[in-house]
């Protein structure tokens, strides 16, 4: 049997753990992370300014009709989401998207171009509303925060959001409002601090 001592010197090791645990800065692959609300909201402010941009925005409908351009007008053709959120047979999204921008046609493209899940809807939704959504497993593909991070910072098709080239007119489409890489620092710094929603 333990002696009291013992449990006491267990106890308190393990909260001065904790607490030297909670007050180390964090680390991502960009550099120390700093640990307070106000950087944090500011990579959250980044993040959710390019998540809320029409290039995010049109592969995330609130219905199942995927969006198209700037001012985000229904597809054309009358595209819908099919079963797996590639349309139909006889429409299916690669008919036409391939895993790279067309420069003659001016389709967009990218590897494995689809409609985000439904369970990902976030046309409509406010800020905080879409964080949740994203960061609720049973609604975003049960990924967890490194699994979020690594989709948002590396998945091709996310990041073809910074290389949309141009439409069937000839006009280059509109890039988020940050930057590619301020985008992955914010991501990654944002996790790293534990992934904090701000109440407004």
């Amino acid at each position: 049997m333990k002696s009291k001592p013992f449990c006491v010197v267990l106890v308190l090791s393990v909260f001065g753990y904790l607490f030297v645990w909670a007050n180390t800065p964090k680390v991502s692959k960009y550099g120390p992370v700093e640990l307070t609300s106000k950087s944090s909201n500011q990579d959250y402010d980044k993040m959710m300014d390019v998540l809320t941009h029409q290039r995010c925005m049109n592969c995330h409908p609130s219905d199942d009709i995927p969006k198209q351009g700037d001012e985000s007008h229904p597809h054309y053709f009358g595209m819908a989401r099919g079963e797996d959120d590639h349309g139909f047979e006889a429409t299916n999204c690669n008919t036409c998207h391939q895993s790279e921008n067309n420069l003659n046609s001016g389709v967009p493209g990218a590897p494995h171009w689809a409609l985000a899940p439904a369970s990902m809807a976030w046309e409509g939704l406010t800020r905080k509303e879409i964080a949740e959504r994203l960061l609720d497993m049973t609604m975003n593909g049960n990924r967890s925060h490194e699994d979020l991070v690594k989709h948002m910072t590396e998945d091709d098709l996310v990041l073809w959001a910074w290389e949309p080239g141009i439409d069937a007119n000839g006009k280059q489409r509109s890039l988020p409002p940050v930057s590619k890489e301020e985008f992955k620092e914010a991501v990654e710094n944002w996790f790293a601090n534990g992934a904090i929603i701000p109440s407004k």
